[in-house]
C-alpha cells in the first residue's frame, strides 16, 4: 500500500489508539496493516499528535536493532501530563490491558529551538543545544500488548511507545562528567533486573538529541526550548506490572524511584 493510499488507514489505526488511550482500554491486535516503512509509521504518529490535541513535552527516543533502512533509532512525543517531577511515592500508570515497563534513562533539556532550516547536526552542537540533564525514568506503555513485537513501526505508530517520564535529579556538572561511563542499575521488588552504561548505546544521550534534532527537522515538527529528550533504556526495557516498586541509581549517589500503577 503507497503512502497516499496509506493515508485514510493511517488515520483510523491513529484515532484507533489515541481513543483506547483515553479509554484506558486494550488493543488485542495492531488496530490496522502494519505500516511497510517509517514514513508510514511516523504518518500514523503525525495523525494521532494532532488528534490527541495535548501538549507535547518532551520526545523519547529508542533503538532500532536491527536498523531499519540504515536508521537505528526512533522517537515518540511525551505528553506534557505525563511529565512529573521525582518525589516520594510518585506513581506512574500503565495500561494494565497492554504493555507495562520502565527504563532507566538519562533525561536532556533543550535551551532553545534549533535553527530553522537546518537538517544536519554535529554532537557538539546537539550538545549546546542542551542546558540540563537529569536522571529519569520512562514509562513504556501501550493498549497493545504487542507493542515491541512487530517491529519499529508497530512502536512509532503508538507513540514509540511512551505513557510518562520521571524527571529525577540535575546532573550539575553533565558536560565535564562523563555520563557515558556511569554504571547505571534498575531493580524491581529490589530485586536487580538491568546494569549497563551508556556506552552500549550507540553513540550515547547526546546521540540521541542529535538525532532527533534531525529527525523533527526532517518531519517539519518544531523542537521547543524546555522540551525534554529522553535518551533511550541504559539498562534495557524492563516489564513492569501495577504494584511493582521501580528504582534506578545512576553514577555514584543519584536515584529515581516509582511505583507502577494501573491506567
Amino acid at each position: 500500500m503507497g503512502s497516499v493510499q496509506f493515508a485514510d488507514e493511517a488515520r483510523r489505526i491513529a484515532e484507533t489508539f489515541v481513543e483506547a488511550r483515553r479509554e484506558s482500554r486494550g488493543l488485542p491486535e495492531f488496530p490496522g496493516d502494519i505500516p511497510a516503512g517509517l514514513d508510514q509509521a511516523y504518518a500514523v504518529q503525525d495523525h494521532a499528535i494532532a488528534f490527541d490535541g495535548r501538549p507535547i513535552g518532551g520526545w523519547k527516543v529508542g533503538r532500532i536493532n536491527p536498523p531499519l533502512g540504515g536508521v537505528d533509532r526512533l522517537a515518540g512525543p511525551i505528553f506534557t501530563d505525563r511529565i512529573v517531577e521525582a518525589r516520594e511515592g510518585i506513581e506512574m500508570p500503565i495500561f494494565s490491558a497492554g504493555f507495562g515497563a520502565a527504563e532507566a534513562e538519562f533525561l536532556l533539556r533543550l535551551r532553545a529551538t534549533p535553527p530553522a532550516g537546518k537538517t544536519r547536526f554535529t554532537e557538539e552542537e546537539a550538545a549546546d543545544l542542551v542546558d540540563a540533564v537529569h536522571v529519569g525514568i520512562e514509562i513504556a506503555s501501550s493498549p497493545f500488548p504487542g507493542i515491541n513485537d512487530h517491529g519499529p513501526t508497530v512502536t512509532i505508530s503508538d507513540y514509540g511507545n511512551n505513557n510518562g517520564l520521571v524527571i529525577g535529579p540535575e546532573i550539575k556538572d553533565w558536560r565535564s562528567a562523563n555520563i557515558k561511563a556511569w554504571p547505571v542499575t534498575l531493580d524491581i521488588n529490589g530485586a536487580r533486573i538491568g546494569a549497563a552504561t551508556a556506552e552500549t548505546m550507540l553513540d550515547g544521550p547526546v546521540g540521541a538529541v542529535r538525532f532527533l534534532l534531525e529527525l523533527m527537522a526532517a518531519r517539519g515538527i518544531a523542537l521547543q526550548a524546555g522540551q525534554w529528550v529522553s535518551s533511550g533504556a541504559v539498562t534495557g526495557v524492563h516489564p513492569v506490572k501495577p504494584g511493582d516498586e521501580v528504582e534506578c541509581r545512576f553514577g555514584d549517589g543519584f536515584e529515581v524511584t516509582c511505583t507502577i500503577t494501573a491506567s
